[in-house]
């Protein structure tokens, strides 16, 4: 097959980015396939981070892709959708997660079903901080699919609420492989400025407030003195109010700040140095933090929101606590470090899964779900 990605691609960066290249690296062992990429994905004054591209020391692995889509500029949405049909491919994959995109990527997916298979990924249906006009923009965007890809069924469930008749299957969110294996713990404890010998509680990723990074830090609060918390990721928007909760809770000489963007050849030391990891969200669909975490082998404690239980929780490779508050999270953590036998069962869990969530599962997947279109 001639298959087009429509998404962000290298110099582009973060997870959407990875989960892509990935995608293009694996398809292309046994199909034609052509990355189109944003020449702007949002203007500057919309992104919350420091950036949106990789740096010089990023390290990130390059895509070939051809940039053509503005998503500020509706002349680049007939201009892109001209060159992806002048390539012909015989299906278009996109991906979805913001209703920002809607507009531009609605107009060319709707265009192009009428000459090939549109199939869009759906990170999120609805966004994580959602506003009044998500669901008709999201309406949208979907009459162009010819059918839809789910990560879990919680977005499965979204999907439906906006379009009762879609076409879709579920295909778990595949494991990142691409950032090495875990380095000696000792050594890297001591790189870092870690405390040796402490329990090492991580947070990782871009530091959003539906992340709850907050409910991390009360809970931390109330731990004994053999915790230690490691935050290691990116605010998006002020730090100001986690560091007023640093400034107050006990235990604050215990907290470890990485406050900057982790590049892919770093991961593999915040995760070498973590007994677990914490995923406190107040919402959530999936998390490619969970893929990094199954990588490493690292147990989580999650909340149950959106498929957080029903990927880690019902699979066994973390625990779930069942409010999302810090004497809850408090509570699992302290469950889980008082208890051996738990951590032994999620690591032989997550090496199960492991061997079920691989690339190449996933994309052949993918092509039994075209091929049923």
């Amino acid at each position: 097959m001639k298959i087009a990605i429509l998404s962000c691609f290298y110099p582009y960066r973060g997870g959407i980015s990875q989960f892509n290249a990935c995608l293009y690296g694996e398809l292309s062992k046994k199909h034609v396939v052509k990355a189109f990429n944003f020449k702007r994905q949002y203007p500057e004054f919309l992104f919350p981070g420091k950036t949106q591209y990789v740096t010089a020391d990023d390290e990130a692995v390059p895509v070939e892709s051809e940039s053509l889509l503005d998503t500020a500029n509706p002349f680049s949405y007939i201009s892109t959708y001209r060159e992806i049909r002048a390539w012909d491919p015989d299906v278009l994959i996109v991906r979805y997660w913001m209703s920002y995109f809607a507009p531009s990527l609605g107009y060319i997916t709707r265009k192009m079903k009428k000459h090939c298979k549109v199939i869009s990924i759906l990170d999120n249906v609805i966004p994580h901080e959602p506003h009044f006009f998500d669901a008709p923009l999201t309406r949208y965007f979907l009459k162009g699919s010819t059918g839809s890809v789910t990560l879990c069924e919680a977005v499965s469930k979204d999907l439906l609420k906006l379009k009762p008749d879609a076409r879709y299957t579920v295909i778990q969110h595949p494991l990142y492989s691409h950032f090495g294996e875990k380095k000696d713990r000792t050594e890297t404890e001591r790189k870092i400025g870690l405390r040796p010998g402490m329990k090492n509680i991580l947070f990782f990723g871009l530091i959003r407030a539906y992340k709850g990074l907050d409910i991390l830090l009360e809970a931390f609060g109330m731990l004994p003195d053999d915790y230690q918390l490691i935050i290691a990721g990116e605010p998006y928007g002020s730090f100001e109010r986690y560091q007023e909760i640093i400034d107050r809770i006990p235990g604050k000489d215990r907290i470890h700040l990485n406050l900057k963007y982790i590049k892919d050849s770093e991961v593999s030391e915040w995760f070498s140095v973590a007994d677990l990891a914490v995923l406190p969200y107040r919402s959530a669909t999936q998390s490619g933090i969970s893929s990094v975490s199954y990588h490493f082998e690292v147990p989580m404690i999650v909340t149950d929101v959106g498929g957080l239980k029903e990927t880690i929780g019902d699979r066994g490779t973390g625990l779930v606590a069942d409010e999302g508050t810090p004497e809850c999270i408090c509570s699992e953590i302290i469950r889980y470090f008082s208890t051996p036998a738990i951590r032994e069962n999620c690591i032989a869990n997550i090496r199960l899964e492991k061997e079920r969530l691989s690339w190449k599962t996933f994309t052949i997947k993918l092509e039994e779900f075209i091929g049923s279109l």
